[in-house]
């Protein structure tokens, strides 16, 4: 009885900023899914635009995970994403990135235990997420290192992420309804 309540065995397997080892073995294979979905199963279109689903399991980690687990989600898939295909590093594309895992952790967070209905809890993490990284954060880092005009820039992301972000709102509301995945979610995190 005594082992178990000492301290130094209640930090065993633990991991500081992940909490254990599971749950950076789940954030990491989320990472690479987006990291395959991002950069290997990718449409591009043009130079700037691509029709991918990168952001699909960096918002689901910052929802499961909280913001902060999101946010490093985020950085860990753009970076090593760039590092695997040879794309060069844009500091704002990877502030983007870190803003679509923390702000869609954030917003959940803030919003799982209203009374709102339960669809709509799921929808403005995507929908806040996409705004702030993929629109705004996103378009500036491309406008500065294609050098394109900002506004037209942001009008074809919002049109693209407009779609993107419908259909990982429906994935993320499905898997997130799933009672099973959500139970194994939880073991992870205990």
């Amino acid at each position: 009885m005594e082992k178990q309540n000492n301290p130094k065995n209640q930090r065993k397997g633990r991991i500081a900023l992940f909490g254990t080892l599971k749950v950076m073995v789940a954030v990491s294979l989320l990472v690479a899914m987006s990291i395959v979905l991002g950069k290997y199963l990718a449409i591009n279109v043009g130079e700037v635009l691509r029709f991918s689903f990168e952001n699909l399991t960096v918002i689901l980690a910052g929802i499961m995970f909280g913001p902060i687990i999101g946010l490093v989600a985020g950085v860990a898939a753009d970076l090593i994403g760039c590092l695997l295909v040879g794309y060069a590093v844009n500091p704002l594309i990877t502030l983007g990135a870190a803003a679509i895992g923390f702000v869609s952790g954030m917003c959940y967070l803030l919003l799982r235990r209203t009374k709102l209905p339960y669809w709509l809890k799921m929808l403005l993490p995507v929908l806040t997420s996409h705004i702030v990284g993929s629109v705004v954060i996103k378009s500036f880092g491309l406008a500065a290192f294609y050098d394109m005009p900002l506004g037209i820039l942001m009008l074809w992301r919002a049109l693209n992420y407009l779609m993107v972000g419908a259909i990982e709102y429906v994935l993320i509301y499905f898997v997130m309804k799933n009672k099973s995945i959500i139970s194994q979610f939880d073991y992870l995190k205990r």
